[in-house]
């Protein structure tokens, strides 16, 4: 199950950025002024790398110009900021670098810089340029976030304590505090171990072992889950397991959340001995999350991501689970997308349960009828922040199906309309 992952995006960029915009100016060949007007037309209809390639030119040509310096470093930010609503993190640093290269002084440039780092998930790279920036709220909040992600509870506090002085309005910090301060108590006393992609921290009550069986399932997750979705991340992957009683207390989860992924995966394991076919099923399950949050950046209905984590799960382990679709099917009793488009964490047991099923139903059709190239597709599209019905046009061009087309196949393929068929067929005979 997926929890709220938070991501601050393109927000970034309707604050504080450099107030910069392109000259327009009519002049003669040769003038500083014509390679602006000129990159400001390209601007315009969308031509960035060819705007930014007249504004080089006249720069080199007129390195002194302030007009010039001025539109170039405008370039690289819109553009900076295009390749950030792609998901192209490391392009968008390098953008914001040279922006900087031509405003040294101009620490906004290293804020934005660091940021992309940190969303492209170079922790390094993104300490060192938010370190540089000196003690905003925002830099600070930013290094609070990479102290949190790689596993250092005490240090992102500190980070976010001192920027919630600087600035007691600063959206999210309060609510960011908050959960540290509930994980802190529970995670300071657990142990650590690591595998090759994985860092886990676990309950020392737990038995002896345990914590190694884990390590071993989700690297066997890494690689069956990542050919199926195409990708295998580099950044570590932080694993939390505790007692049910602390995973209640620390998640805040509704009573049949069985696990979840917020940017790191956290099980509750009370009473496990060890690794079984259906815990191996919740590690493949919350394993799927972390992938499609890569993938994806949160741009995915709950449905998709749920049915995705649900199919990994169940090559597993599936005969814990309730087939209630086929009962509404049959009673046409399936659940709007919209609904399930949502979180289902306000959902109880039996409504999360019929949700689970459909967004399964679904998701399986999907893959099955159109193959991983084609979802692979989908997610790649819902990363570049692309909408749903977008991103299925798209992948799905070659068969000439939309979404639409997609959901009608589906709901001919229930045991409902397969029914009705036959149904339909005995009246015509008699």
């Amino acid at each position: 199950m997926l929890l709220s992952v938070t991501h601050h995006t393109v927000r970034l960029f309707a604050v504080s950025i450099l107030a910069i915009s392109l000259c327009a100016g009519v002049a003669g060949a040769g003038d500083p002024n014509t390679y602006s007007a000129q990159a400001k037309v390209l601007m315009g209809s969308g031509e960035y790398y060819k705007a930014l390639d007249e504004l080089r030119s006249g720069f080199s040509l007129f390195p002194y110009n302030d007009t010039l310096r001025h539109d170039l470093a405008s370039a690289y930010v819109r553009i900076a900021q295009n390749d950030l609503k792609l998901s192209r993190f490391a392009e968008a640093a390098d953008f914001f670098g040279q922006a900087r290269d031509l405003y040294p002084g101009e620490m906004r440039f290293t804020v934005l810089r660091g940021i992309a780092f940190y969303f492209g998930k170079n922790y390094d790279s993104a300490r060192a340029e938010l370190t540089q920036a000196g003690e905003g709220a925002e830099p600070l909040l930013y290094l609070g976030k990479i102290s949190y992600d790689t596993g250092d509870l005490p240090a992102a506090l500190a980070f976010w304590r001192r920027a919630l002085e600087l600035d007691p309005a600063y959206p999210s910090l309060k609510e960011l505090i908050a959960k540290a301060e509930r994980e802190l108590p529970v995670e300071s006393k657990m142990d650590k171990g690591y595998s090759s992609m994985f860092d886990i921290s676990y309950d020392d009550e737990l038995p002896p072992g345990l914590a190694a069986e884990v390590l071993d399932a989700l690297e066997s997750a890494y690689n069956s889950v990542g050919a199926d979705l195409g990708l295998f991340p580099t950044a570590r992957i932080p694993v939390l397991l505790y007692t049910k009683s602390d995973y209640s207390s620390v998640t805040v989860g509704p009573d049949w959340s069985g696990g979840l992924y917020d940017g790191k995966i956290r099980l509750p394991v009370g009473g496990v001995t060890k690794v079984t076919a259906q815990m191996r099923s919740i590690l493949s399950h919350e394993f799927t999350h972390v992938l499609i949050a890569e993938l994806t950046h949160g741009n995915i209905p709950t449905w998709l991501n749920e049915g995705l984590a649900q199919i990994e799960e169940r090559k597993e382990f599936s005969a814990h689970h309730a087939m209630p679709l086929t009962r509404g099917a049959k009673d046409g009793q399936l659940l709007p997308l919209e609904t399930l488009s949502g979180s289902f964490i306000a959902m109880d047991r039996a409504q999360a349960s019929v949700a689970y099923q459909q967004s399964y139903a679904l998701a399986n059709f999907m893959v099955t009828r159109y193959g991983w190239y084609a979802m692979q597709g989908i997610l790649k599209r819902l990363g570049e922040r692309a909408t749903l019905e977008v991103a299925v046009a798209k992948s799905l061009a070659d068969l000439s199906l939309d979404l639409p087309g997609v959901l009608q196949e589906w709901r001919d393929s229930l045991p409902a309309a397969a029914e009705a068929v036959k149904g339909e067929g005995k009246r015509e005979s008699e």
